[in-house]
């Protein structure tokens, strides 16, 4: 796929399944059941068997491999089957990967899947404890020595760089947090449902990595989420109305690294996502104008300021007025901060309940969404939209 025009991809393949787990954090099961479990119930979600599904797509660091899964499930012979490398980075990519395999004939049903106890069992939020060496890691070899230790210290290299440029405070990223928190309070799956937050509240959590406070960081979440994919063609003889996949992409950057890129020229945006945003607005032919609900990848706070930016919702330093006019309905399930963080795949979900219209948070008459992928690493995005 070039990086210079639009693809031809855009328009022909579909989601047509979502099913997931509860969210929790402590399911009291393996991975290989969640796994199962979200499978099963986006088959069902979408009228379809496991007798149908020939191709299967999931993230690397994934416990359940595709041909366990299948097993666990039902599902026989895979014609295709693939896994996406940079961790949250993958989400939009699994549903890419689908539809390529989709549209070029290799399979007809292509399940997309991410199941894990990150809150009962392995602790993202631990930052790095055990690797195997390996060239990543000699990136990562110059971070942790002095002191950068998990993910928040990482981005906090960021986020203070972006403060300083645009001469902004911390508070800034409450905008982001307190706008996920009140749409999980209206939402009965998400874990902060019931429990909105004011920017005083943001104000008053306490530090994890100056500039980023408790409240800035998502979640650590137990739980599964799976979507199917398959030709517009037969998409339309199913269940429900497709959410048509418009434009998918990936995007890495230069001076690329798996979130301690801070020997750019410029720590203040994420070129990754730029990527990403120059080649869905070329396939899908629209501007920020005609999306109408971003759910925006929201591992920590400031990295949806930069999305926005880097997407030209906002000029660079604008994201924090952008997010508080409510220009644009944003993470309307609650987003990984206040529903569950499943690395983004529970994003893609809602993205396809609002092209439905049946969003706890409806938007009304949304017809197109986007939706992002983890940020500070190699990542991803799509535009869906409503069939016709």
């Amino acid at each position: 796929m070039s990086a210079r025009q639009a693809d031809t991809l855009g328009g022909r393949a579909a989601v047509v399944g979502i099913g997931a787990t509860e969210f929790s954090k402590d399911s009291g099961r393996s991975e290989l059941a969640l796994a199962a479990e979200a499978v099963r119930a986006a088959l069902a979600d979408a009228g379809l068997t496991a007798a149908d599904v020939d191709g299967m797509v999931t993230f690397t660091m994934d416990t359940s491999p595709e041909i366990t899964v299948a097993q666990a499930t039902g599902i026989g012979e895979l014609s295709f089957f693939s896994r996406v490398h940079y961790g949250g980075g993958a989400a939009c990519a699994t549903v890419q990967q689908a539809a390529l395999a989709v549209v070029s004939g290799l399979a007809e049903v292509v399940v997309c899947y991410r199941a894990f106890n990150e809150r009962s069992g392995r602790r993202f939020g631990a930052g790095v404890q055990r690797r195997e060496p390996s060239a990543e890691g000699v990136a990562l070899g110059w971070a942790l020595p002095f002191g950068l230790l998990t993910p928040a210290s990482w981005v906090a290299m960021a986020a203070r760089r972006y403060l300083h440029t645009y001469g902004l405070e911390p508070e800034a990223f409450g905008h982001v947090a307190v706008t996920a928190r009140r749409h999980a309070a209206t939402n009965p799956a998400a874990h902060f449902h019931g429990r909105p937050i004011t920017l005083a509240d943001h104000a008053a959590s306490r530090w994890i990595a100056e500039p980023l406070r408790l409240l800035d960081c998502c979640q650590e979440t137990d739980g599964g989420q799976a979507l199917v994919v398959t030709s517009v063609e037969r998409a339309r003889t199913l269940r429900h109305p497709p959410a048509v996949i418009a434009a998918a992409a990936q995007g890495a950057g230069r001076a690329q690294e798996q979130m301690t890129s801070f020997y750019r020229d410029d720590l203040t945006g994420l070129p990754e996502m730029g990527v990403v945003a120059r080649q869905l607005w070329r396939t899908s032919g629209l501007t920020p104008g005609d999306i109408d609900v971003g759910i925006v990848y929201d591992h920590f706070t400031p990295f949806v300021l930069t999305q926005l930016e880097e997407f030209g919702f906002c000029p660079p330093g604008g994201g924090a007025d952008f997010v508080a006019s409510g220009a644009l309905p944003l993470n309307t399930h609650g987003g990984q901060l206040g529903e569950a963080y499943l690395h983004g795949m529970n994003g893609v979900a809602e993205a396809v309940r609002q092209l439905r219209g049946t969003a706890v948070n409806q938007v009304t008459g949304a017809r197109h969404v986007l939706v992002t992928a983890g940020t500070g690493v190699p990542t991803s995005g799509l535009v869906l939209r409503v069939d016709g």
